[in-house]
């Protein structure tokens, strides 16, 4: 949906249709299983028609906005601004009806690329999804019913790292679900991160975060958290305005940061782990690091194996994903070149090349291939290898109007593409 525009309930447009399908896989949440833009879908589509993938189907009605795409079971669940309203959305996965939507909280009030851009996370029959305004809901996946409600600014004294002091991008987390625990990122000085009971919403523990450096500022960042075993010891790993931090998972425990890797404008991007390292990225002139942790009695340090100036690496907001030891991304403030570099030296293996694409790259793995999804809407399909740079198709996503920023998903032979208020659906399994 366009500003201006009504929602249309329940519009899904013509196309190839599996009615009763069964689905062989899921993709639950913000960058997949396991949070990491790594598709389980084999059997794709090595390369593409000069037209594109073929269209499954299209839908409508999902509002304004940046959120991409949960699949889970029978479902996809997706969020955006509709006229009264800022909505966590229900679609079937079979045609793109929609099924159910709840309001979460209000519109984005302002110009300044307004709607949600948090992903919903499914897990257990319910949707945990987290509004710009810090509403946090529970909702039953089947029926949008509300079970529980939080919200990280009059809860926990919650608030985002302020661009300059000037611009405020709001809550952007997609929220991360580990068993029982439920995990937000308020980023209050007493409340940096939370941990709640995803049941009742009942708060387990409460992380401060001290001091890490100079660079960055005060608050969250706009990047989701993923899990660690480093070690051995399960923790959260998150970017925030000061920089990366992991923290315990059990008990909140504070277990180390970095600051360098942090910018005064909105670090983004999430954090890749690797075993004992983790690969943080962002924007704005920063760069890059790979960290090393390392375990001293109770304590965890967080040692730098190697720091990439951004003129050789920084990512804005397309995200990295690391496959067979060499991570793939957009890297150029904006700009999204596609590049490879090897997780554990900082080699540049190939790029950055100038494609056809335009400003920022949101990226996916999935079948041996990269799914680069461009600000101006072109999407490509590049072979993930670091022997060189090579296309294997492209396609425009149609009617961009405003920048085409949702991260791709690719899940059970189906591509789905968020564009404001459409959901576009194609078919990339390579039929026999």
């Amino acid at each position: 949906m366009r500003r201006g525009t009504k929602p249309r309930l329940g519009l899904a447009l013509a196309g190839v249709v599996l009615a009763g399908a069964g689905w062989a896989d899921d993709w639950p949440q913000w960058r997949g299983p396991n949070r990491d833009g790594r598709s389980p879908s084999r059997g794709l589509l090595q390369s593409w028609p000069q037209e594109g993938p073929s269209v499954a189907w299209r839908a409508g009605g999902l509002g304004t906005g940046y959120s991409t795409v949960s699949v889970a079971g029978e479902r996809i669940f997706t969020m955006g601004d509709l006229e009264d309203g800022q909505y966590v959305i229900a679609l079937s996965r079979a045609d793109g009806a929609q099924l159910w939507r709840t309001r979460i909280g209000p519109i984005w009030p302002e110009e300044n690329f307004p709607g949600p851009r948090s992903t919903p996370t499914v897990i257990g029959g319910r949707v945990y999804a987290l509004g710009t305004d810090g509403d946090l809901l529970a909702l039953d996946a089947a029926s949008g019913e509300r079970a529980w409600h939080r919200n990280l600014k009059a809860d926990f004294g919650g608030s985002q790292m302020l661009a300059q002091g000037k611009v405020d991008w709001r809550f952007a987390e997609s929220v991360l679900v580990d068993g029982d625990r439920l995990l937000v990122t308020p980023g209050a000085s007493d409340a940096t991160m939370v941990a709640l009971d995803r049941h009742s919403g009942e708060e387990l523990w409460r992380s401060a975060v001290p001091e890490l450096g100079e660079a960055g500022v005060d608050g969250a960042g706009y990047s989701s958290a993923v899990v660690s075993e480093a070690c051995g010891i399960r923790q959260y790993v998150q970017l925030l305005g000061r920089g990366v931090v992991g923290v315990e998972a059990e008990t909140g425990r504070f277990l180390w940061g970095y600051n360098r890797v942090a910018n005064k404008i909105a670090n983004i991007p999430t954090p890749i782990v690797d075993g004992n390292r983790v690969f943080a990225t962002s924007g704005y002139g920063t760069g890059a690091a790979l960290l090393e942790l390392a375990c001293e009695g109770d304590r965890v340090e967080a040692r730098e194996v190697y720091f990439l100036p951004p003129e050789t690496m920084q990512n804005h907001h397309g995200g990295v994903v690391l496959h067979e030891g060499f991570l793939y991304s957009g890297t150029g403030h904006n700009k999204g070149f596609p590049l490879a570099v090897e997780l554990a030296t900082g080699r540049v293996a190939w790029g950055p090349v100038r494609n056809a694409g335009k400003n920022s790259a949101a990226v996916a793995y999935a079948d041996g291939h990269l799914y680069m999804r461009y600000q101006d809407g072109l999407m490509l399909l590049v072979e993930a290898t670091p022997e060189a740079y090579r296309e294997k198709g492209s396609f425009t996503i149609p009617d961009v109007v405003e920048e085409s920023w949702a991260h791709p998903v690719v899940v059970d032979g189906r591509l789905y593409l968020r564009e404001q208020g459409e959901l576009h659906c194609y078919d990339v399994a390579d039929s026999p």
